[in-house]
């Protein structure tokens, strides 16, 4: 095991496979991770919940408490960024995980190679100070209508009220508004949010969009501020 150090990620990794939790655990500590394991859901929920971890690896098949059950109730008292572990082709918990507030997933079995990737990728857009978007003389305060953004400082507000987003929504929303009345394809959102190009009948940026929207509030007219460009992408409309 490698000895800590101030600046190692701190993952917390929830999952009741135990040989799988030994390979990843490995793989990640060598790859200059910092990780405590945890075997159930409300001992993962307790240990996600301490504030010393930086990121929840959580599989979504687990004992005493569910990962979609965990999820839940982490969302209602914290943003901790959080990547989902889910059985390859079971779109229903994948969904699910997506609305209750996890930033991505990785469908198992993974390699610890990508897994790592993704925690990565996370983690960046997360801690970083600039913008998502990599432009160090963009402006600090961006507005549509309604909607503010201080990137620096990782805070929104609609309507003077402060919104609290996960990690991967406020990227999504970043970037579509610093290219505020124009469409954002689903591919470069993916890139840029979440550091993959987007795979064939992903939902992903879907569901994050569905999430924004129900934690935004209307224009006048009662449309969301944030449109759906018919086989193009997105764009946040300028009103």
């Amino acid at each position: 095991m490698m000895e800590e150090s101030t600046d190692m990620a701190r993952v917390l990794l929830i999952d009741d496979d135990v040989e799988l939790v030994e390979l990843l655990t490995e793989y990640l500590e060598q790859d200059g991770f910092s990780v405590q394991v945890a075997h159930d859901g409300q001992q993962g929920l307790a240990a996600a919940l301490s504030g010393r971890h930086d990121i929840v690896v959580l599989d979504v098949m687990m004992p005493r408490l569910n990962g979609v059950e965990t999820l839940r109730r982490l969302r209602q008292e914290s943003q901790l960024p959080v990547l989902m572990l889910t059985a390859r082709g079971d779109d229903t918990d994948r969904i699910l995980g997506l609305e209750l507030g996890a930033d991505d997933y990785v469908p198992k079995p993974c390699t610890p190679r990508e897994l790592s990737a993704r925690i990565r990728a996370i983690l960046r857009r997360t801690k970083s100070a600039k913008s998502v978007t990599g432009d160090s003389s963009a402006p600090v305060h961006l507005v549509a209508g309604a909607l503010e953004m201080w990137p620096e400082r990782r805070v929104m507000h609609w309507a003077g009220q402060a919104v609290e987003l996960t990690s991967t929504e406020f990227n999504l929303l970043e970037i579509l508004l610093r290219n505020s009345g124009k469409t954002v394809s689903k591919n470069e959102l993916s890139e840029k949010a979440l550091g993959r190009p987007l795979a064939r009948f992903d939902r992903n940026i879907d569901v994050h969009m569905s999430s924004l929207r129900h934690k935004l509030g209307t224009l006048p007219d009662g449309r969301s501020c944030i449109q759906t460009v018919h086989r193009q992408g997105y764009i946040v409309v300028k009103e």
